[in-house]
């Protein structure tokens, strides 16, 4: 079987990668008791979310070690999410 090639970008461990999701869900909390309004709070919860979402991806689902098409396909479905829901709140406060 051939092995694909791995990602030139370094892997944290799993642990340090455990207590930045942890850091990133400190953040989101912190923007929300600081009561930050309006597009810095979307679009900082929203950068977050998506950002702990390719984390989880790359590492704990293992997408660092496959083809890379299959990175570039949760990649493009993250940011298309990320793309309609800003889309979906600027439109909102139009």
């Amino acid at each position: 079987m051939k092995r694909f090639a791995r990602s030139t970008v370094p892997e944290p461990a799993p642990t340090a990668t455990w207590l930045l999701l942890l850091a990133l869900t400190g953040v989101t909390y912190a923007i929300g008791e600081l009561h930050v309004e309006g597009p810095v709070l979307i679009f900082g919860a929203l950068g977050v979310a998506l950002l702990k979402g390719r984390l989880i991806a790359w590492r704990y689902m293992e997408l660092a070690r496959v083809q890379p098409l299959w990175r570039l396909v949760v990649g493009a479905w993250l940011a298309a999410v990320g793309g309609l829901i800003a889309t979906a709140f600027l439109l909102a406060g139009s």
